[in-house]
């Protein structure tokens, strides 16, 4: 069989519509970034939840997390969960923090003690990154039932430069560009905002306009398809009359 060559110009208008497919979906995605400019939302916003674990960034920052290969990448979707003893994104990556001062980034985990006795109750994410829980146990002399609030660490945060564009790993998570070092650090200190406690982000992506926008993307293959056959057919007709 001889190899078929697509037009260069129908082969960019798929991947057009293929890109702006992409937005259109992003747009249902909490704090997703579109693809494109000319569909992000005006003022992207967030809506008050019961789910203490879920917060609302800042624009232009992210939430430092851990891929399965090991690597940090960034996300602006806020609702966490616990999986086993370690808070992670809503896909299950790590979310990655400063469990005490003075030490390195790493993976924000629960005492495992008192996630695997069930000691673990009132979980919560604070303006401040700070997550928190409520140990409660029996002393063993008194009989009494204790409660301490227990602080497991801060949340790391993220800013990059201005006009900065990140490598889209998959529609909530990104990279950060080769070369460019973000400013890495903690929510309402070092000059990074707070983050907003029992809220849920809303997408960076305009549903109405991303929709127009794949109309036309379609509406210009229409048009590209239909002067490519029309072309081919004057060529063969041009052929036949040389016969």
């Amino acid at each position: 069989m001889h190899p078929v060559f697509l037009n260069p110009t129908i082969s960019a208008a798929l991947d057009r519509i293929a890109e702006r497919a992409a937005d259109v979906r992003r747009a249902f995605v909490p704090g997703a970034i579109p693809r494109y400019d000319d569909v992000a939302s005006a003022s992207p916003h967030s809506e008050f939840t019961l789910d203490p674990l879920s917060v609302a960034l800042a624009p232009d920052t992210y939430v430092a997390c851990r891929t399965p290969d090991g690597k940090t990448a960034y996300t602006r979707d806020g609702q966490f969960t616990i999986d086993g003893d370690r808070l992670c994104t809503a896909d299950g990556l790590p979310v990655l923090g400063f469990a005490r001062p003075n030490r390195g980034l790493g993976e924000l985990c629960v005492d495992p003690v008192d996630a695997t006795l069930g000691r673990v109750a009132d979980l919560r994410v604070a303006s401040d990154g700070t997550l928190s829980y409520t140990r409660s146990a029996i002393d063993p002399r008194s009989g009494r039932s204790e409660r301490q609030r227990v602080a497991v660490g801060r949340i790391a945060v993220a800013r990059f430069p201005a006009a900065t564009v990140l490598p889209a790993i998959d529609a909530k998570t990104y990279a950060a560009p080769d070369g460019v070092t973000p400013h890495l650090g903690m929510p309402a200190d070092g000059g990074l905002p707070p983050l907003e406690s029992m809220r849920r982000q809303h997408s960076g992506v305009a549903l109405d306009e991303s929709l127009a926008r794949l109309k036309a993307a379609y509406v210009a293959f229409d048009a590209l398809t239909a002067a490519e056959t029309a072309s081919g057919r004057f060529k063969k007709t041009v052929m036949d009359l040389v016969k």
